[in-house]
């Protein structure tokens, strides 16, 4: 299929996402129609992330688990990769090794081409969870001292289809000199960003946007995600905008249910690694994001 019947087909389905059209339409299960169980005690909660060239940003996902455990969930976190991708396996593999109680590491290694469009990876995670919730996110997040530990209780007793955190903290925008990225190219150990150093980011958020989708785990299974638009099932050359996001709402019949989640916070970056081409359209991208940084 040509790149100029994808981008039609992408911006059709945006606009369709937007209200255009019901999500009915589109097939699949009704998300309304299923059944959500109430769970309490103990939940269980799967963490789904990608990865492409962000080794240094995993290392430090992956050091918040074990670094800021909590008793009262089991963990399984979810990184989808390509084998090709040398840095991140020798992340992964350095995490693997390590025993963390409550935290059950789980690496699944795609083809390249259907790791570039996100959705795929995710559609995998939800069909085949075993979670009483699922959390899609993205390998730039970190969940700081008090995260997991006040999600779980929030999540007691509750059937939301989706919920997400009302507030983040953000680091500025690091420039790739930025020391925090530089020592985390380094080998692989377990490292931290402190707290105060991640901005609370001024207002909240009011729908489940990107990272902070928080699905639970009967919608995840029956529903999937974005299993029944096609476009968004289809590899691809290159990294793929996430689109899909939006319409996963869509599907779902809501903006999400907003929880008060302390110590979610993103590394913010300038230089997107997981874009190729020229070093001149590298330069145009990070320029972007400077002056879209608030």
């Amino acid at each position: 299929m040509s790149r100029f019947t994808d981008a039609l087909q992408g911006t059709f389905l945006r606009l369709a996402a937007g209200g255009l059209l019901p999500a009915t339409w589109f097939g699949g299960r009704d998300a309304a129609t299923v059944a959500r169980a109430c769970r309490e005690g103990k939940l269980t909660l799967e963490i789904v992330s990608h990865c492409w060239r962000y080794a240094h940003l995993l290392s430090y996902q992956l050091s918040s688990l074990v670094q800021h455990r909590t008793d009262l969930l089991e963990v399984t976190m979810t990184v989808f990769h390509a084998e090709e991708d040398e840095r991140v396996v020798e992340v992964l593999d350095f995490f693997g090794s390590l025993d963390v109680e409550g935290v059950r590491w789980n690496w699944k290694a795609l083809e390249r081409e259907r790791l570039m469009r996100r959705s795929i990876g995710r559609n995998i995670a939800a069909k085949q969870t075993r979670a009483d919730w699922v959390w899609f996110t993205d390998c730039d997040i970190v969940f700081h001292e008090g995260c997991l530990e006040t999600l779980a209780r929030e999540l007691q007793g509750r059937d939301d289809p989706l919920v997400f955190p009302r507030r983040e903290r953000i680091t500025e925008l690091l420039e790739e000199c930025d020391e925090r990225l530089a020592r985390a190219r380094s080998a692989p150990e377990i490292r931290g960003i402190p707290l105060d150093e991640f901005s609370p980011l001024a207002g909240t958020r009011d729908r489940a946007k990107g990272a902070y989708q928080i699905t639970h785990g009967d919608v995840a299974r029956a529903v999937g995600y974005c299993d029944s638009i096609g476009l968004y099932q289809r590899p691809a050359d290159r990294w793929r905008k996430t689109y899909e996001d939006r319409a996963f709402r869509w599907l779902l019949g809501t903006q999400g249910t907003g929880l008060d989640i302390p110590g979610v916070c993103q590394i913010r970056h300038m230089v997107k690694g997981r874009y190729q081409g020229s070093s001149l359209i590298a330069r145009l991208r990070a320029n972007i994001r400077k002056a879209q940084a608030p």
